[in-house]
């Protein structure tokens, strides 16, 4: 009988062993930073006066609003949203022309998370050799011991990493009292118990998968580079011809590189870098600590393997696709700053009526009847006067429940205020006529405006 045809070779699973050196230490500052931020920046406090969550950043989805420390962000401003994920993205796009994947190797989450797990698996279960010859051993009482440790502490980082998520859109005591006391809301335990399972299997088991198979920025990171931008390289014509090398041996005619794989077994993606820049390469430095390390053993110059540009020349830091992604990014940055300076805390929506247009009093008046929101963004009980420009004589009549005083118009702390308007006049000469609604409150410190249209019959 026929051996079945193989289409798809088994993933094999990556040891990486660890490594001592200056990107090692990079990335662990990375990671622990970006740990506090993610884990501590729930628990920030921001004053912002009585009735208002002071939570410094806080996604309330319950009341429409986001606020980041004094940044309070309504609905209505969700362009604020859109600018800062323009920016992250062209700031990664810049990142990577000068850098290359650098926010693979030391800022990206499921990079942070599997570091995280790899070393609590190597605490646990011993470096590469000792977790290799584990995994191949049967199963005994010390092998369960192990494993079982060992996933019980990913499931506790997968619970706090899926608790902490949660606690950006509650307030974080709050939250925290309810899990102490097991009375979470249905809805927020679905989202912590999906999280924590999905960073317990993203970083415990997918891990190099999910950046090779799934992140789509490892398939477009390569039309972002140039000749200039600074990528992890295997210096060809000092290594090679590679070989192994006894202490005393002469090295003429043979290359620096001993062939010691050090630099494929440290690699979390399982590459051998001196194949060249291959897609699953997350420039994290380990490859070259490595190297390095063994460079210092033998007497040899480090930098056999290093952060290098394709043109081997030095590196350049303006350039014209960097001044592109830097001209976006201050662009947008300024109108977005020009947006924040001038944003007022006053808002006004105006609808008109569509059926009917308009109503023909029997005096003969004409009325029309709109729809108006006043969106008060301030922290204050304010009282608002409302105003009708582009007709003559013009009367208006406000309800609000009840009917109420245009010059009166009260609207809550950080709400909106829905009024009924109509405004009557007299047969207009247009059967469209501009009219501008005003909004000020009493001590005329807001103002905004609105145009809409009072509908008349044609004469």
């Amino acid at each position: 009988m026929s051996t079945p045809i193989q289409f798809f070779k088994k993933q094999e699973k990556i040891y990486p062993r660890r490594v001592w050196g200056l990107f090692r230490k990079l990335k662990w500052l990375a990671m622990v930073l970006l740990l506090a931020v993610y884990y501590g920046a729930p628990w920030i406090r921001w004053d912002r006066g009585m009735n208002v969550h002071d939570q410094a950043i806080l996604i309330d989805l319950s009341h429409t609003r986001a606020y980041f420390f004094g940044l309070e962000i309504w609905p209505q401003e969700v362009y604020y949203i859109t600018g800062l994920l323009i920016l992250a993205a062209v700031g990664l796009f810049f990142v990577t022309s000068l850098f290359g994947r650098v926010w693979c190797g030391y800022a990206c989450p499921q990079t942070v998370w599997t570091d995280l797990f790899v070393w609590v698996e190597r605490i646990i279960q011993g470096d590469r050799n000792a977790r290799k010859r584990l995994d191949e051993s049967p199963w005994t009482f010390d092998k369960i011991r192990k494993k079982s440790l060992t996933h019980l502490i990913w499931l506790m980082i997968g619970l706090c990493t899926g608790g902490a998520w949660v606690f950006y859109f509650n307030d974080a005591p709050t939250l925290m009292e309810q899990i102490v006391h097991f009375d979470v809301p249905w809805n927020v335990g679905v989202w912590i118990i999906g999280l924590t399972f999905s960073t317990y299997l993203m970083a415990g088991f997918a891990r190099e998968q999910v950046c090779t198979y799934m992140c789509p920025y490892a398939r477009f990171q390569s039309a972002m580079f140039d000749k200039d931008t600074l990528i992890i390289a295997y210096d060809n014509k000092r290594g090679e011809p590679r070989g192994k090398h006894k202490a005393g041996d002469s090295w003429t005619g043979k290359g620096h590189c001993i062939d010691c794989d050090s630099c494929v077994v440290v690699c979390p993606m399982g590459i051998d870098i001196r194949e060249g820049l291959q897609m699953e390469c997350i420039a994290c430095g380990l490859c070259v600590d490595a190297c390095d390390n063994v460079m210092e053993k033998i007497g040899l110059p480090k930098g056999l393997i290093r952060y290098d540009t394709e043109s081997k020349k030095p590196f350049k830091l303006i350039r014209p696709r960097n001044l592109w992604y830097g001209g976006i990014i201050t662009l947008i940055s300024g109108l977005m700053l020009y947006s924040l300076l001038t944003r007022s805390a006053l808002e006004m929506n105006v609808t008109h009526d569509r059926n009917p247009l308009f109503v023909k009093l029997s005096d003969g008046s004409i009325r029309n009847g709109y729809k108006i929101s006043i969106i008060n963004k301030s922290q204050d009980d304010t009282h608002y006067i409302l105003t009708v420009e582009g007709l003559d004589k013009a009367a208006m009549r406000v309800q609000a429940g009840e009917e109420v005083l245009p010059t009166n118009l009260s609207v809550i702390a950080g709400s909106v205020g829905h009024f009924r308007v109509f405004v009557t006049s007299q047969k207009q000469a247009q059967v469209r006529q501009k009219v501008v609604f005003h909004a000020t409150n009493k001590d005329g410190t807001a103002t905004t405006s609105k145009e809409s249209i009072f509908m008349s019959e044609s004469k």
